[in-house]
């Protein structure tokens, strides 16, 4: 059965070399076709993309963002170095600061809060027992007494809703918050513009503008863009280099390049197609790929240039090539392919269109190189240099790895990597799920991003905020004595956490305005018994406002829905498991004793990540082990043999314990952004060890004996395969000396890493394991008729030998 298949594999190979001009046509119309489609590549990010919009934190973000405010918030500080802010000229330029924030495009006009906003009034009750409210500064009255501005510092001080959230407690910083639209389509790069010359305008000596915000760090990533396409060039100008040092021949530099060029209009191609934007976070992947294209052409030419050293005739180079590494080649594109493709299955969108486009770019390859170098080489005139060359270079690399030609050896090799998986094993626990520093990673500490948090978080409760929603059955039901009382009580539970910098809800607002219209005596600091009461509460403190929806960020219009927030200074992985693990503790306490009233998780910046760590936990144990899993069933089905299948899954598993190994040492967390890098670089490390296991079977059907195939394979692909790591580490090795991005820079060093283990295994690990086990998917091989490699069904009997009875 399986001589039948591989011999009508063989018969589709000549036909595909009988129209070798046809194919090749064709493929360049399917080439032309997408380079129409790249004048519509967008290269942008959408917060949306990061969202598992199927997680309930999500669903509960989506139902009260365009009420009480979502993930996208730009928080904005003024700082001054001497004094306070209550001078005129400060004041003056925290109202125009607020005002440039106010005004930039997607703000929500009702969802932004500044001392020196409309939205942020004092409150008092009159002689006569009316109550009303006031702007605290008025720009139409900038020049104030010394007396009127040490009334308006005591009057922020005495309001604890704007003392210490939105004025520090040295009164030496002011904040301004602004949400976003987030159903609208966000501008993030004329946002961040905007706000940049916002914050320039306001600059002077003795004076700090801090900004951050989810807005504002995807407005950083967008300035890096030039950059990007900067590294590109010295990407591609370092690929020609070395492709020159290596060949130094016109088809060993041109038809890698052309593989490059072929596989990378028919990837960006299709992206444009379907309508896909490119996240200038990943932008390292696609270079991968696209690097990753090259090696297999370099993998063809260096065999087409052995067999032409071998045989003198181009059109039987070509041909031999063609025969030894299409199959193999192909095992392990489509291998990688559908390593990439599980991508799909993961919580976020922007991991589902990775997988799509990058499993399509990664899969394209076995037409724009496997198919065409080929065929090119058939038809190109033949080359004039065909004698193979000497290279110190290779003797390196036989010298290096040859150690596992013994069998002494071999197990060394093999002892010495199940020690460093038991040692990988063990650090790869400390692998967070989620960030594992505080700001951003994706910046370096020094930048203006990470110091504007930090500066923000050390003066105020903290810049990242929790929302959890009290929901009531009947509308209405926030009016409720007991609803407040419980809320209250979940509100303690929470600040229990040592990280709450601080929270804001309905319950303390009740008690506020019940002090105020009682002469602000203390005593009447409490939560009525009566709700008509507290519905008067609410009713007077909406009226005492000149400006609607004064009761907005508290409730809805309801009023049975009351947002309960919470401050944190940063969002690390520890930061949200402990503040999720309160809020459940604080909703199971609350179970069941104020009938109709229910807490539901969670919103803003720390609902939002929690949701997104959790769509990442169950990514990376889904995504990781299934392409292993698939991995080893595709080599498996295309070799026949168990054993074959183990063989291509253990250099994977080496490499992929050493990397968590190395997350874990360098403290980088696992997140939206680490996931697909981790599934790209596990799949594309499968092609070296096919390779070199293709090549072994190769050498040892033809030499019979498995010390000196195992050598000659080394020798000849592992040689190939050190260099095409090269290059593909060369394909990302610039993101890592060159990039700004810290995550870039980071991603591209966990890639280069992962390349290493994978060529370091392939070249070691499967030969080794191959001395020592001997499969016989190996060693029982043999070329049939037609010169294609067959496995033998039984091993022979070994020879009789006539000994003669006693007499």
């Amino acid at each position: 059965m399986r001589h039948r298949f591989t011999h009508a594999v063989h018969q589709l190979e000549n036909a595909a070399f009988q129209f070798p001009r046809a194919i090749l046509a064709a493929i360049l119309l399917v080439t032309v076709f997408f380079a129409f489609k790249l004048p519509g590549i967008q290269i942008y990010s959408a917060f949306e993309d990061l969202l598992p919009q199927s997680h309930p934190y999500i669903k509960l973000h989506n139902e009260i963002r365009g009420s009480f405010g979502g993930a996208s918030q730009i928080v904005v500080a003024l700082e001054v170095e001497n004094g306070d802010i209550f001078t005129n000229e400060t004041l003056s330029r925290l109202q125009r600061l607020t005002q440039g924030v106010d005004n930039l495009p997607g703000v929500n006009h009702n969802q932004v809060v500044s001392l020196a906003h409309r939205t942020v009034r004092k409150i008092w009750l009159t002689e006569s027992g009316e109550m009303i409210s006031r702007l605290y500064y008025d720009p139409t009255q900038p020049n104030l007494t010394v007396e009127e501005l040490e009334t308006l510092r005591k009057d922020v001080m005495a309001n604890p809703r704007v003392y210490g959230l939105l004025v520090s407690p040295d009164l030496k910083s002011a904040m301004i918050k602004a949400q976003l639209n987030e159903a609208d389509d966000i501008d993030y790069g004329k946002i961040f513009s905007e706000l940049q010359t916002v914050r320039a305008n306001e600059a002077a000596d003795g004076v700090r503008i801090h900004a951050t915000g989810n807005p504002v760090l995807i407005g950083w990533v967008y300035t890096y863009l030039p950059q990007i396409i900067q590294i590109f060039l010295y990407t591609l100008g370092l690929m020609v280099a070395l492709l020159v040092i290596y060949f130094r021949r016109l088809y060993g530099v041109l038809l890698p390049l052309l593989g490059i060029t072929l596989s990378s209009i028919w990837g960006l191609g299709f992206i444009s197609l379907m309508g896909w934007n490119l996240d200038p976070l990943n932008l390292v992947i696609p270079f991968l790929i696209a690097a990753r294209a090259m090696s297999h052409s370099i993998q063809l030419v260096e065999r087409y240039y052995f067999e032409l050293g071998e045989t003198n005739d181009s059109r039987k180079a070509a041909r031999n090539a063609f025969d030894d590494l299409f199959r193999p080649g192909s095992l392990a594109i489509v291998v990688d392919a559908i390593g990439i493709l599980v991508l799909v299955l993961g919580a976020a969108p922007i991991n589902t269109k990775m997988g799509y486009y990058a499993g399509f770019w990664a899969f394209s390859v076995v037409f724009t190189v496997l198919l065409f170098v080929p065929l090119l080489l058939l038809v190109l005139p033949q080359p004039r240099a065909v004698a193979a060359r000497g290279s110190v270079l290779r003797k390196v690399v036989v010298a290096l790895f040859g150690v596992v030609g013994s069998r002494r050896g071999s197990i060394a090799v093999l002892v010495g990597a199940a020690v460093l998986v038991m040692a990988g094993a063990w650090l790869s626990l400390g692998v967070q799920v989620g960030e594992a520093e505080p700001g951003s990673p994706l910046l370096y500490p020094q930048h203006d991003y990470n110091i504007s948090s930090r500066a923000i978080n050390e003066r105020f409760p903290g810049s990242e905020e929790l929302y959890i929603v009290a929901r009531t059955a009947e509308k209405g039901g926030l009016k409720n004595p007991e609803v407040l009382r419980a809320i209250e009580s979940f509100q303690n539970t929470m600040l229990q956490d040592p990280n709450v910098g601080g929270t804001k809800a309905l319950p303390g607002l009740i008690r506020s305005v019940n002090g105020l219209i009682h002469n602000t005596d203390p005593r009447w600091n409490q939560i009525p018994s009566d709700p008509n009461e507290i519905g008067g509460l609410m009713f007077t403190f909406m009226a005492a406002s000149p400006i609607p929806g004064a009761l907005n960020e508290y409730t809805n219009t309801d009023e049975n829905l009351a947002n309960l927030v919470f401050f944190y200074k940063d969002h690390q992985a520890q930061t949200i498991e402990r503040a999720i693990g309160l809020a459940r503790e604080g909703v199971a306490m609350l179970a069941g004793k104020v009938p109709g009233l229910s807490i539901e998780l969670a919103g803003g910046a720390v609902g939002v990540n929690a949701a997104i760590n959790d769509a990442v936990r169950h990514d990376n144990f889904l995504i990781v082990p299934l392409v292993l899993t698939l991995s080893f069933a595709f080599v498996w089905a295309f070799y026949g043999s168990l054993h074959a299948g183990w063989l291509m899954v253990l250099p994977m598993i080496f490499a992929t314990v050493m990397t968590y190994a190395y997350m874990s040492v360098r403290h980088i967390g696992m997140n939206v952004n680490t996931v697909p890098v981790i599934a790209v670089g596990i799949g594309v490390g499968i092609d070296y060890a096919i390779y070199i296991m293709n090549r072994i079977r190769e050498e040892m059907a033809a030499l019979q004996d498995l010390r000196k195939a195992v050598l000659k394979a080394i020798a000849t692909t592992g040689f190939a395969v050190s260099f095409t790591a090269t290059t593909l580490i060369a394909g990302v090795v610039m993101w890592i000396v060159l990039s700004d991005l810290r995550f870039q820079s980071d991603a591209a060093l966990l890639l280069s890493l992962m390349l290493l283990f994978n060529v370091v295994a392939a070249m070691l690990l499967v030969p080794a394991w191959v001395m020592i086990f001997k499969p016989r998917f190996i060693t029982a091989v043999y070329l049939d008729e037609d010169q294609v490699i067959q496995v033998r069904e039984h091993e022979p009997e070994p020879p009789c030998t006539a000994v003669a009875q006693p007499a």
